[in-house]
């Protein structure tokens, strides 16, 4: 095999790596209204799992960004995807509400640990070289893997034996070409000896974090919505109970999301999430009037719309961030820029969760669409201020 087959290779190696790992994930979200049934709890529980999640996500990714930085890439992805087939393991093994909250525990830690490495690999793996189009991999990934699980899980769920096992199984085998790829990375000395360390953005990259990594934010907080909540809100619109239905509503929402970042491949990071905040913006109006009106129509559109932002934000927010991020701390910025992003999925969706349990949950679903929809359309301001001080590259 030629030096460049072998490249190009371990990138897309790389990149199904991330993908399976977020993949089994989001395996969860059309099975949350089973084990709610199965175990007896409530919508509020299924935004706690989901904040678990995020809990022990969060720290993985602070210390194992600047930890790959260190010690290298291979060291930190192998047991990271370990403790994922474990974590599928512990769902398919799932005898109560304590072994869900386990698996998510295990989920968090592995995504957490993976993350921020697999983005570095794959910008150091770009066949040219080019950050862009390794940004554009990833983000296209982690939008296909969040929508293959929910509509894989689904599909097996509804048409297919075990329901609550079968999904599991799969991912573990998934996982094993996966740990094949990370194998074949080059095993790094390590650059210097690693010590816990406050989290930090390096200051020439704060300006565009903090508005890139708050458009990042909004945009995963409609995700954390759609992955938690929007089944139950698909099948209280619908009247229909099919599992696949409701994995697909999100799967369509993620596809859309991939979709726009691939037709806005090439284009400036700044003006990718320009246009892509009042789209996700008019996303949200719409979910909040199809549950007010009760259509399913309006639903469709509202998927499609949010998903085309929430892709054109994802792509531009991380594009900007990777393009600003010095080359021995990319890992590790990168990192934090996950932690902003796994924030947006857990926080925002336990305060709908509360909600939802004294307003209903079409009420709570409407009252935080139209919070984030207001902050969508704000935040172009900002960006545009940012640009003006420290322009990113197109």
């Amino acid at each position: 095999m030629s030096v460049d087959r072998r490249a190009r290779w371990k990138f897309w190696g790389t990149a199904y790596a991330m993908l399976v790992l977020l993949t089994g994930t989001n395996l969860p979200t059309p099975l949350y209204r089973g084990y709610e049934e199965r175990f007896g709890f409530s919508p509020l529980v299924v935004t706690l799992i989901f904040a678990v999640y995020a809990a022990v996500l969060i720290p993985s990714l602070l210390v194992a960004g600047p930890l790959a930085d260190t010690v290298g890439r291979r060291t930190v992805l192998l047991p990271a995807v370990g403790v994922a087939a474990l974590g599928s393991l512990a769902f398919a093994l799932a005898e109560s509400t304590a072994w869900l909250f386990a698996a998510r525990v295990l989920q968090g830690i592995a995504l957490g640990t993976a993350s921020g490495a697999l983005t570095a690999v794959l910008a150091e793996l770009e066949p040219t070289g080019d950050r862009r189009r390794a940004a554009l991999v990833s983000t296209v990934a982690a939008a296909a893997g969040l929508g293959l699980g929910p509509v894989l899980a689904g599909l097996l769920a509804e048409y297919a034996p075990a329901p609550h096992v079968l999904p599991y199984v799969l991912e573990i085998a998934l996982l094993v070409p996966a740990a094949a790829v990370i194998l074949a990375l080059p095993k790094a000395e390590a650059t210097s000896r690693w010590r816990p360390r406050r989290p930090e953005v390096p200051a020439e990259v704060r300006p565009v974090f903090a508005t890139s990594g708050t458009a990042a934010f909004l945009a995963f907080a409609v995700v954390g919505l759609f992955l938690s909540l929007v089944p139950a809100y698909v099948a209280t619109l619908s009247g229909s109970r099919n599992l696949f239905l409701s994995g697909a509503a999100v799967a369509l929402m993620l596809l859309c999301s991939a979709l726009a970042q691939l037709a806005g491949y090439g284009r400036p990071a700044r003006r990718l999430e320009r246009a892509g905040l009042p789209l996700l913006a008019a996303g949200l109006v719409l979910l909040a009037l199809a549950g007010a009106v009760s259509s399913p129509p309006l639903l469709l559109a509202a998927t499609v719309v949010g998903g085309v932002g929430q892709g054109l934000v994802f792509l531009g927010g991380l594009t900007a961030v990777s393009q600003a991020a010095p080359r021995d701390r990319h890992a590790e910025v990168l990192s934090g820029f996950y932690v902003v992003v796994y924030l947006g999925v857990g926080l925002p969706v336990i305060g709908v969760g509360l909600l939802a349990t004294v307003t209903g949950l079409l009420a709570a679903v409407q009252w935080f669409a139209a919070a984030v929809a207001l902050l969508c359309l704000v935040l172009p301001a900002a960006l545009a201020r940012v640009q003006r001080r420290r322009p990113i590259p197109a």
